[in-house]
């Protein structure tokens, strides 16, 4: 595990959710730390931790794939080579703190919500939960999460990557079958302000993923003699 990660909150007995925060490119986990903190606040028995991307980008800041010369086309080839090393950084924490991607969320920035979402779709997901803030998938996938449920939350004049994407993730997931929130918001950039950091919270905290309705309705004969 990169020792540049901070651990922001270690839940006080055993870690009942692990929360797992991911940065922009050009930034380091410093930033994702005030964010950590309120998520502490609201799970107070979740380990926190904000990981280090492993790639500096030469001012100061640090990446998970190259943006120099990045395209639509070349976007996928890079996010596919920075997985390894993600998904070993995830299992690494799963491992110390002995959870299991079931009690495990990803709360991903920008690039570091490319690399969330994109793990989200994978065969064996590594997380029950997704928050991507400000981000997108490197492709619109072709399929669903199998077992994620995924919270996307964007700035309506965000510059950097348009709130677009999260719309369209959005419509196709739900397409798919996917089990997929969107929140845009008015007059918010490219950045975490606190409406969008009290609605990750709230996403995650307050949220009942479709699985659990799905097994609750198959579980009750009365809610299927109503339907």
């Amino acid at each position: 595990m990169n020792p540049r990660s901070i651990t922001v909150q270690k839940a006080p007995a055993r870690t009942e959710q692990l929360v797992l925060m991911f940065h922009g490119v050009g930034a380091d986990p410093d930033g994702l730390v005030p964010l950590g903190r309120r998520m502490g606040a609201a799970f107070p028995n979740a380990t926190i931790v904000s990981i280090a991307s492993p790639r500096p980008t030469g001012n100061g800041g640090y990446e998970w794939f190259s943006t120099v010369g990045i395209t639509e086309a070349n976007r996928v080839a890079r996010v596919a080579e920075a997985m390894p090393g993600f998904l070993a950084e995830i299992a690494g924490w799963q491992h110390a703190l002995d959870v299991t991607p079931h009690v495990t969320a990803l709360l991903g920035f920008s690039q570091g919500g490319i690399m969330a979402l994109e793990a989200s779709v994978l065969a064996d997901s590594p997380a029950a939960r997704v928050v991507a803030i400000a981000s997108r998938f490197a492709r619109l996938p072709d399929r669903a999460p199998a077992c994620a449920t995924l919270h996307l939350l964007h700035g309506k004049q965000d510059p950097v990557i348009p709130y677009r994407h999260t719309i369209e993730a959005a419509h196709h997931l739900r397409d798919l079958g996917g089990d997929v929130t969107a929140d845009v918001i008015p007059f918010v950039g490219h950045e975490i302000n606190e409406e969008l950091a009290a609605l990750a919270i709230e996403r995650l905290r307050g949220y009942i993923p479709k699985r659990v309705w799905e097994e609750a309705l198959r579980a009750d004969p009365a809610a299927k003699r109503v339907q």
